[in-house]
């Protein structure tokens, strides 16, 4: 009886917790409307940070992004630099696989990242292998992006690892004038 209590106490744990967080379709009212083939199209730049759990900015980075699209398939080459003179680069491909849904790999994704459009934002939930140390660690991304006007939009991305925060990354981007 002890253990139908306790399965049944962390059930109503699990569904209060995923009610409580935020869900795309929320935003789907939200104005401008976000089209993603359309902001991720040209060059955009990039400025942002990474918080570790308590907060403490650990890296700062500019990226500058080239986009294209050739039908439903969208590429974005990102070439970062970060503030201890580092860089990086990562290119994504992205398919628009329904109205409002995408899907998108990069070398460092493990699997595919799933990517849900609503009004003015777009949610991206995907695994990432993170160098730290010397080690890859393999981190849950939830990421969040606000289209601000047709020239910004702010990015907020949680990390994970087994449910537990290890950090934010907060992004500004900004759309060059074509």
């Amino acid at each position: 009886m002890k253990l139908y209590k306790l399965v049944a106490i962390g059930a109503a744990v699990a569904v209060v917790a995923a009610c409580s967080s935020p869900q795309p379709a929320q935003y789907a009212s939200e104005l401008p409307k976000l089209d993603v083939e359309s902001y991720f199209n040209g060059t955009l730049d990039a400025h942002g940070m990474f918080q570790d759990r308590s907060g403490d900015v650990i890296k700062r980075f500019v990226v500058v992004i080239k986009c294209s699209w050739q039908g439903d398939t969208g590429t974005l080459d990102e070439d970062f630099t970060y503030s201890d003179g580092t860089k990086q680069k990562r290119v994504w491909t992205l398919k628009k696989t329904g109205e409002g849904r995408f899907t998108a790999t990069a070398p460092d994704v493990i699997g595919t990242a799933e990517g849900i459009v609503s009004g003015n934002s777009l949610r991206w939930r995907y695994v990432l292998a993170l160098p730290v140390d010397g080690k890859i660690i393999n981190v849950d991304m939830d990421d969040w992006m606000f289209l601000i006007d047709d020239k910004v939009m702010l990015n907020r991305t949680a990390m994970s690892k087994f449910g537990v925060g290890l950090g934010n990354i907060t992004l500004s981007f900004s759309k060059r004038a074509q």
